[in-house]
């Protein structure tokens, strides 16, 4: 399978980004990606770290016209999408939310950040936290998400990989550039899985979002990486060859050897307050 990740802007007029991310998605797809990852957010600007509520206005439903584009953007690619986007739920409750859409149009899969960021961005303010790390079948793979600060904690990707994921997309929001690509490729080896991983770029008042897109194998291989800028947009593909997993899991056995009953530690805390 062919995946293909986007490393772009996104300014302030809606019908732009989408018309943007629409010729990404082509570029991609025209490359041989069967499905495309999208930034986190690729539809508006790096709102989260503004304390303006005025800005929970640029949520929007599922079927509102950035998902509506883009199911539409799958059909005429033939591609398949993932789109995060700020969710609206119902009246003022909003998610960071992941959307799966395959090459015929429909939504088969959502995925909700389950870490808002609160030390360098306000989304704990924005919106609400998702409980579930599950995954879901595409083609021949089982695949997962994690969205930008989720990978900071390898509890996530290790939930998704427990829960069958051969492929985790990571949708990016961030001005993170130490350690970035090290952080991703670990979380790829650790769970001898593929990472797609699509940031953002550009300038927004004194934040700096920072690119460095990346696709890395089972074994922490960099198979394509975006330049780390504040300034390149591009499409980076790269084609996955399902027979890695195995062999990194054979090589580096860390998936037989685990101690699920040994690690009670990582629970503890939420068991003391329930």
């Amino acid at each position: 399978m062919k995946v293909a990740s986007v490393q772009m802007y996104s300014g302030n007029d809606l019908a732009e980004n989408l018309k943007k991310a629409d010729a990404y998605i082509s570029q991609g797809a025209a490359l041989g990606a069967d499905i495309v990852l999208l930034p986190e957010f690729f539809n508006t600007i790096d709102f989260a770290h503004y304390r303006d509520l005025e800005m929970m206005n640029l949520a929007e439903r599922d079927d509102g016209p950035t998902i509506t584009a883009m199911r539409e953007s799958a059909i005429r690619n033939k591609a398949a999408i993932i789109a995060t986007i700020y969710e609206q739920e119902a009246p003022g409750l909003y998610f960071d939310t992941a959307i799966l859409i395959d090459a015929s149009g429909e939504i088969i899969f959502k995925y909700r950040k389950t870490h808002p960021a609160a030390v360098y961005s306000l989304e704990k303010l924005y919106f609400r936290y998702g409980t579930r790390f599950d995954t879901t079948q595409f083609k021949e793979w089982c695949i997962g998400i994690n969205i930008c600060y989720d990978n900071g904690f390898p509890e996530a990707s290790r939930c998704v990989a427990a829960n069958g994921a051969e492929i985790i997309f990571a949708p990016f929001t961030t001005p993170r550039i130490f350690m970035f690509q090290e952080m991703i490729r670990t979380r790829a080896f650790d769970n001898g899985v593929f990472f797609v991983a699509a940031n953002k770029v550009g300038q927004y008042d004194e934040r700096i979002l920072s690119g460095g897109s990346c696709i890395i194998d089972p074994t922490g291989k960099v198979l394509a990486a975006a330049p780390a800028d504040k300034q390149t947009e591009t499409v980076i593909v790269a084609e996955l060859d399902y027979t890695v997993i195995d062999a990194a899991r054979r090589k580096y056995p860390s998936w037989r050897d685990r101690r699920p009953d040994l690690y009670t530690a990582i629970t503890r805390e939420a068991d003391a307050l329930m």
